[in-house]
């Protein structure tokens, strides 16, 4: 039987859909590992089904400003995905890359604004590559886009985007492990309808 909002998936299905999201997860802190040339594992990520608003306070709260990379999907698969991108996992990646911290969202100029875009980029994709691989889906991604707003406002892109078909999404949340200390970890992933349906009859777990 087809869903029709993420609120309607089986137990089975979630279960089905943590396992990949771990997974993706894993090879997300291994590729940032490579990246970084640094030990990165991540801790066991908390995956879930949450309303916007639900979502938009368990990365912080609508008013909190954050960064966020922002990645369209094609193919096979419609939907948006977006890296959460707060204070601790910047300064983890420019003092790693760039030799440099910055203590407010407004000193990232455009080399550190690049240079957080490639890591989101190899995140995103990283994780969409793991998705796309177990699920035997093609995927496709769009460039990548940076936003340093209120964490209401960047979550209103997909929001508005496949709100009307769905007013839940998927949060991915774990904490990456660096030189024993934990950065936060957090992404948003938003199929329509359509792509989950298509998504859980590939993984031959639809009800």
């Amino acid at each position: 039987m087809k869903i029709k909002s993420f609120d309607q998936l089986s137990s089975l299905e979630l279960d089905t859909l943590r396992e990949i999201s771990s997974i993706g997860t894993g090879n997300a802190a291994t590729a940032l590992s490579d990246l970084l040339n640094r030990e990165v594992r991540i801790t066991l990520p908390d995956v879930r089904i949450m309303g916007y608003n639900e979502a938009i306070d368990w990365i912080g709260g609508p008013e909190a400003v954050t960064a966020g990379v922002l990645m369209g999907m094609g193919g096979q698969m419609s939907g948006v995905m977006l890296s959460v991108q707060k204070m601790e996992f910047i300064n983890l990646v420019l003092e790693t890359m760039l030799n440099v911290r910055v203590e407010d969202y407004g000193e990232l100029d455009e080399l550190r604004q690049s240079t957080l875009v490639e890591v989101g980029n190899i995140l995103i994709s990283t994780f969409i590559n793991a998705l796309s691989g177990l699920s035997d889906i093609a995927v496709s991604l769009t460039v990548p886009a940076f936003a340093v707003d209120m964490q209401g406002a960047i979550l209103a892109v997909p929001m508005a985007m496949y709100g009307g078909t769905s007013d839940y999404l998927m949060t991915i949340g774990g904490n990456f492990v660096c030189d024993n200390k934990q950065v936060p970890c957090h992404l948003l992933l938003s199929p329509d309808v359509r792509s989950l349906n298509f998504l859980l009859a590939k993984l031959g777990v639809a009800e």
